[in-house]
C-alpha cells in the first residue's frame, strides 16, 4: 500500500546524501518533496502541513546543522514525525478486571468487520483466550452465516440465536450474549455489529443502543485503508455519534495510496490497535507505529519477523540444527533437515512478505514480488521423491536416481540436478555462517563459532595519495577525491548501492537460491 510513498521518500533523500552540510534551500526542497509525496498519497491536508512544519522547524535546529551526517539525521527526523502522525505508542488492549472482556465492532459496510472478527478471535485464542463471537448483525443478507464459518475456521466459539437476514433484535442478542459468555466461560466477548453503506440515523442509534446495553470495554472501528479520506471522515462521524477507543485497519495488503492510515489516528485522536494485511486468519497483528514508519522508509521491520520466527520456530530444533551446521563442513545438515526448515518457514507467511520485511528491499521490490511461492512445493516434492538414503547422502544421486526422482515429483531431470547442487552450496554457506566465517565477502558473525581464542590477520591498510604540495594539483585531488565518494554513496535513501546505475539486486550468493 505504501510503494509509491516509500519510493517518493527514498528519492528525497537520496538527493542528500554526499552533502557534508544542508542549507536552507537544501531542507526546503526536501520539505517540498516531502508534501509531494504525502498529498499524493492521500493524507489529509491538515495532517501534511503539520508534518511538514514540525520537520522544517527540526531540520533547521541544532540537531541537523551539528550532525556528522546531516542526511541521515533529517531521516531520522521524518522517521520520527512518521511515528508521532501514526500514533506515537502501540496501543494494547484493555481486559476487564471481572471476566468477560467485551470488544464491540462498528464500521461501514463491505469494511470487513465479520472477517476482523474470525482474526481477532483467533489473535486472542493464540494469546490463551477463550473468545466468543456473537453474530449481531442481522440486516446484512447471509452475515450470521459468515460468521458462523468464520468462527468454525478460526476454532472459536460463535453466539447466533438469531438467523439475521432482517429477522431478530440486535440489542437482545448483545446482550444475551454476555451471560451465555459467563455460563460457558469465555474470558472475550467479540461483537459484530451491522454496518451501513454510509452513515445515517439508524445506524448510529442501533450502534448506541447496542454499546449501553452491553457496556464494552474496547470499541473498535474498522476501517477500509483501501477508501482514502472518504475512511478518516466516516470515523469522525462515527467518534461524535457513537464514539469509539480505537480504529482498526483492514485491507492494509491493497494497492490503494494508504492515505487513511497515515491520517486517521492524527484526525480523530484515537490509536490504530490492529492492522489486516491479507485474507488469511493469520494475516493480523496489533499495530505498531514505530514499525509502520520503518517499512515505509524502506528501513525493514525486523522486530515482527523476528516474532514471527519465535512463534514458529521450535527453540530446541533450532539449536539442534545450528550444531548440524557446525559440524565439519556441516555434512550432518541432510536433505531432510532442509526440508523440514523449508516448511518452517512457509509457516510464517508468503516469501515474498518475508523478504519485504528486511531493510532496503524496496529497491527490488518487482524481482520479490515475481517470486512464484509454488518453487517451494516444487522443491518439497522433488526431496519427498528421494529415499531416506538419498536425502541422507545426496552424493549417491546419479542419472538414473535423478530420472526416477524427476518421474515420482513432476519435474525436469534438470530441476532435480539444480536442486542437489543449490543444497550443496547452501550447506556449504550456511555452515561457513554458523562456523563464524561469515558470507562471501562479509565477516563472520560473532559469537557463533571459532571459540574466543580464534583470530584473524587484519590486512593493512593501503597507505592513501600522498597530498601533492602543489595548491593547484591538491585541489583537483581533493575533488576527484570528493567526486569518488559522492560516486560510492550514490544509492536509496539508506545507502544501499546501485550496480551499474540499476536497482540493487540480491548478492550472488542468494541469487542461486531463489531458482
Amino acid at each position: 500500500m505504501f510503494d509509491t510513498l516509500s519510493d517518493r521518500l527514498s528519492a528525497t533523500f537520496k538527493n542528500l546524501r554526499g552533502k557534508g552540510r544542508l542549507s536552507e534551500a537544501d531542507i526546503d526542497a526536501t520539505a517540498r518533496e516531502i508534501r509531494i509525496a504525502l498529498l499524493e498519497a492521500d493524507v489529509a491536508l491538515p495532517v501534511v502541513r503539520s508534518f511538514i512544519k514540525n520537520v522544517k522547524e527540526r531540520a533547521l535546529g541544532a540537531e541537523v546543522s551539528k550532525a556528522l551526517n546531516p542526511a541521515q539525521q533529517v531521516l531520522k527526523i521524518v522517521n520520527d514525525e512518521l511515528v508521532t502522525i501514526l500514533g506515537g505508542e502501540t496501543r494494547r488492549l484493555r481486559f476487564a478486571k471481572q471476566p468477560p472482556t467485551v470488544i464491540m465492532l462498528a464500521g461501514l459496510q463491505g469494511a470487513g468487520k465479520t472477517t476482523l472478527a474470525g482474526k481477532l478471535a483467533k489473535w486472542l485464542k493464540e494469546q490463551g483466550h477463550s473468545p466468543l463471537l456473537v453474530a449481531a448483525d442481522l440486516q446484512r443478507p447471509n452475515a450470521v452465516n459468515q460468521l458462523s464459518v468464520v468462527a468454525d475456521r478460526a476454532g472459536v466459539a460463535v453466539f447466533a440465536p438469531e438467523p439475521g437476514n432482517g429477522v431478530g433484535d440486535p440489542v437482545k442478542v448483545a446482550r444475551d450474549s454476555i451471560e451465555h459468555a459467563k455460563t460457558k466461560v469465555h474470558d472475550i466477548v467479540i461483537v459484530d455489529t451491522a454496518g451501513r453503506l454510509g452513515i445515517d440515523q439508524e445506524m448510529m442509534q442501533q450502534a448506541a443502543d447496542i454499546r449501553d446495553v452491553i457496556r464494552p470495554d474496547e470499541i473498535l472501528f474498522v476501517v477500509d485503508a483501501m477508501i482514502g479520506q472518504d475512511a478518516v471522515n466516516t470515523a469522525e462521524a462515527f467518534r461524535d455519534g457513537v464514539g469509539f477507543d480505537g480504529v482498526v485497519l483492514s485491507k492494509l495488503d491493497g494497492d490503494a495510496r494508504g492515505g487513511a492510515a497515515l491520517s486517521i489516528a492524527s484526525v480523530t485522536g484515537k490509536p490504530i490497535m490492529f492492522a489486516s494485511n491479507g485474507e488469511k486468519l493469520e494475516d493480523f497483528d496489533a499495530f505498531h507505529p514505530d514499525r509502520m514508519a520503518s517499512r515505509i522508509l524502506d528501513m525493514g521491520d525486523l522486530l515482527t519477523l523476528i516474532e514471527q520466527a519465535e512463534k514458529t520456530f521450535d527453540q530446541a530444533e533450532a539449536e539442534k540444527m545450528a550444531s548440524k551446521l557446525a559440524s565439519k563442513k556441516g555434512q550432518d545438515f541432510t536433505l531432510d533437515d532442509f526440508l523440514a526448515q523449508m516448511e518452517q518457514v512457509r509457516k510464517m507467511g508468503s516469501i515474498s512478505k518475508l523478504l519485504g520485511m528486511l531493510p532496503g528491499m524496496g529497491q527490488i521490490k518487482d524481482q520479490i514480488n515475481n517470486i512464484d511461492e509454488r518453487d517451494v512445493d516444487r522443491t518439497a516434492a522433488i526431496i519427498k521423491s528421494m529415499t531416506p538414503g538419498e536425502r541422507q547422502d545426496p552424493t549417491i544421486i546419479n542419472g538414473s536416481r535423478r530420472a526416477r526422482i524427476a518421474k515420482g515429483s513432476g519435474v525436469e531431470v534438470s530441476a532435480v540436478k539444480n536442486l542437489v547442487e543449490r543444497f550443496f552450496e547452501a550447506r556449504k554457506m550456511m555452515s561457513r555462517m554458523a562456523q563464524g566465517a561469515g558470507m562471501p565477502g562479509m565477516p563472520g558473525i560473532p559469537g557463533m563459532g571459532g571459540g574466543p581464542g580464534r583470530s584473524r590477520k587484519q590486512p593493512k591498510k593501503a597507505k592513501g595519495k600522498q597530498r601533492s604540495g602543489n595548491p593547484m594539483k591538491r585541489r583537483q585531488q581533493e575533488q576527484e577525491a570528493a567526486e569518488r565518494r559522492a560516486a560510492a554513496q550514490s544509492g536509496n535513501a539508506l545507502g544501499l548501492p546501485q550496480q551499474g546505475g540499476q536497482d540493487f539486486e540480491l548478492p550472488d550468493e542468494f541469487k542461486k537460491f531463489m531458482g
